[in-house]
């Protein structure tokens, strides 16, 4: 009964369309990869928390108990069901193995999906500020009417990190369930991959000229932040032609390498490298379920400091 109470359709989570979200295509995209987080692997929590029910029940013998245990359960469950379930579903410690590549591979995967649908939708929030910005600015728009379209086009926005916030529970519950999973097949495995992974450290530097922050590391993004020349900002490694840069208010975003002479010669990758074995497979698996979270606390960030949902003094 209480799971299906949880079960909302999507027009419930993310409201029905009212014909007036230009970014309502990107909206349904990143609840849509959320379904994928409920299923199957949750299944443990659901087991944990029956046997828990039934344990609290009998200790207390009252419907209090009951409710306790079940919380418990479900906690421990998902923790470890997972792993019970492999280990009741393969014949040796080689098929456990096999199982978990195939099941992280799935679900990096689908944590790719979910981490581009997330990008593409703030991208289009924030381009759409942009856009009415400009025109109260060339005198397109009278400014109370601009004010009035950026305060709705933010309040959508902090919907969207809510939606993302959602999704990113069940993420971090399979992610227990992953951590458990590969700690119980190889003793001390997650503490081995974080390590193996860990990213440069960041740098303090000023850039050489005054330069726009982008969302992403696309120069068609969405500017978040300028940077003036010689405002000392924290870099890190970014994709090819970018660094990744840390404004002093926490916002986060890319700018073109070039403007960062100092950190030029760092570009690496930031996350672990690809493979098909269980520890590289958790390992970028840990990596992307820490990216996502960054995501979404960026986008607080952003939302919270007006993150061009203001218009200029």
């Amino acid at each position: 009964m209480m799971l299906a109470g949880c079960v909302t359709t999507q027009a419930g989570r993310i409201g029905s369309d009212d014909g007036r979200d230009v970014c309502r295509q990107y909206l349904v995209a990143l609840d849509s990869t959320g379904d994928y987080y409920g299923e199957d692997i949750l299944q443990g929590a659901a087991v944990g928390a029956l046997g828990g029910a039934v344990v609290g029940g009998l200790a207390s013998r009252s419907w209090q108990g009951a409710l306790i245990g079940a919380a418990v359960g479900g906690a421990t469950g998902a923790a470890v069901g997972y792993y019970a379930a492999l280990q009741r579903q393969a014949r040796d410690q080689a098929g456990i193995f096999a199982q978990m590549s195939s099941d992280l591979s799935r679900e990096n995967a689908q944590l790719d999906r979910t981490q581009v649908a997330f990008d593409q939708l703030s991208d289009c929030r924030l381009r759409t500020a942009q856009t009415v910005r400009d025109a109260v600015k060339d005198g397109r728009l009278a400014r109370d009417v601009g004010q009035a379209q950026l305060a709705e086009i933010r309040a959508r926005f902090q919907g969207d990190i809510q939606v993302a916030q959602r999704i990113n529970q069940n993420i971090t519950g399979r992610g227990a369930q992953f951590d458990s999973a590969f700690d119980n097949a190889i003793p001390g495995g997650k503490a081995s991959v974080v390590a193996s992974y860990r990213r440069p450290q960041p740098v303090r530097v000023a850039p050489r000229r005054a330069v726009v922050v982008k969302y992403r590391p696309d120069a068609g993004s969405a500017d978040v932040a300028q940077i003036n020349a010689r405002e000392v900002v924290t870099t890190r490694p970014g994709p090819a032609g970018f660094v990744q840069v840390e404004t002093a208010s926490g916002v986060r975003g890319y700018a073109p390498a070039d403007a960062f002479p100092a950190a030029r010669g760092r570009q690496q990758a930031a996350s672990p490298e690809g493979g098909s074995d269980v520890r590289s497979l958790a390992a970028t698996n840990i990596s992307r379920r820490d990216n996502f979270s960054e995501s979404i606390g960026n986008a607080e960030r952003l939302a919270a400091a007006g993150g061009g949902f203001e218009l200029a003094g």
